[in-house]
């Protein structure tokens, strides 16, 4: 599994079919749901296995905080640890670029992933407009890229984060 920043057209636009499919298309949420002005701004990942696109998230710069997002993983890659290592890179990203936390809207049923990731639900449940239910959850990140995997938020992942 590869994961990247992606950076050029042909990439984002992978990024964009992952989401179209999972988000669009599965959980059929509208697409003016799906799209916003944050797409243009924000950091894309995109995960591959060999040369096919597996899964994506974004990363939206708020203060010192990485509001991540958008998070998708193929059904077909789905339980092979793809997304674990997806966040894993992205929180890694955000640790080395100096943010001291990450928010994240998860859905309800996705709760119980971003808590092994050492991610803490707050607030109650609440529609996004979807129809869908969710949940902010915050992780708080510790030191940039030569701090070692000390805290609690990263010891679950396997990988250094912080």
């Amino acid at each position: 599994m590869r994961i990247r920043i992606a950076g050029d057209d042909a990439s984002r636009q992978a990024a964009f079919d992952i989401r179209r499919r999972v988000f669009i298309e599965e959980q059929e949420i509208p697409e003016a749901e799906e799209w916003d002005d944050a797409d243009a701004t924000c950091t894309h990942f995109l995960a591959m296995d060999g040369d096919r696109p597996a899964g994506t998230a974004r990363l939206i710069a708020a203060g010192g905080i990485a509001k991540i997002g958008r998070v998708a993983v193929l059904p077909e890659f789905r339980g092979t640890g793809l997304g674990r290592e997806l966040m894993a890179h992205v929180l890694q990203h955000a640790a080395d670029r100096g943010f001291t936390g990450s928010v994240i809207e998860a859905q309800l049923y996705a709760i119980p992933f971003y808590e092994r990731l050492g991610y803490v639900a707050e607030g109650p449940e609440y529609d996004d407009g979807s129809g869908i239910l969710h949940r902010v959850m915050r992780l708080t990140l510790t030191g940039g890229a030569d701090a070692s995997a000390r805290g609690r938020n990263h010891a679950s992942t396997g990988q250094r984060l912080a």
